[in-house]
């Protein structure tokens, strides 16, 4: 059987999705094969994954990293569903064309969206992406301040945009990017801390939309 295909999609930079992307794949990667593939030209992705395998071994403790161009992805994604049981795609930021055709080989695209108005007009324009593309969506929240009364208003507003937004949401703490310049994440670092667990809980439910388990 195929694997599936998990796509982390924003068309505004600096939403926390290469840091969400490197943290999925390693706490999917604890029962599930797991590929990532950095289609983002800044290559932050493949960054962290040369410095997780100087400390980590060729396969950064059980991942397997590939880049690939906006239109070579969509058949580099195919071809490792056919030994992954995930294969989980970071994509650049305002991208159209190109991202669409990645988008279209999708099982699931995962928005990041901050609770903040700027993020929520980008989310409008990737979900108009997602939607000429075909797949289901999600939106992931990031960065959730502390405020929750701040969060509660930007839920209801996104609730108008038709998808729907993941239980489990992210909070805007500074081990997150501590641990992306060590190339490894807080499950590994913090295990047991709240950001881990968040982490955790989000992972639990992308495998649910998927519809994977542990073979």
């Amino acid at each position: 059987m195929a694997g599936k295909t998990l796509v982390i999609a924003q068309q505004k930079g600096g939403s926390g999705k290469t840091t969400l992307a490197a943290h999925l794949a390693v706490a999917l990667a604890g029962k599930l094969r797991v590929a990532i593939l950095d289609v983002d030209p800044q290559g932050s992705l493949g960054r962290w994954f040369e410095i997780r395998e100087q400390r980590l071994g060729e396969d950064g403790a059980g991942l397997l990293m590939r880049t690939a161009s906006g239109w070579g992805a969509k058949r580099e994604a195919r071809m490792l569903t056919r030994d992954y049981d995930i294969v989980l795609i970071d994509m650049p930021p305002r991208s159209d064309l190109e991202a669409r055709n990645v988008i279209e080989s999708a099982d699931l695209v995962a928005v990041p969206v901050q609770p903040t108005p700027v993020d929520l007009w980008a989310t409008q324009a990737t979900l108009e992406l997602v939607e000429r593309g075909g797949p289901a969506s999600v939106l992931v929240i990031n960065r959730a301040p502390p405020r929750a009364q701040t969060t509660a208003q930007m839920l209801a507003k996104l609730k108008d945009l038709g998808v729907e937004a993941l239980a489990a949401r992210i909070g805007n703490r500074v081990a997150f990017g501590s641990t992306m310049g060590l190339g490894s994440t807080v499950m590994e670092l913090f295990p047991g801390s709240k950001a881990a667990q968040e982490i955790e809980a989000v992972a639990a439910e992308m495998k649910r939309h998927l519809d994977v388990a542990a073979p």
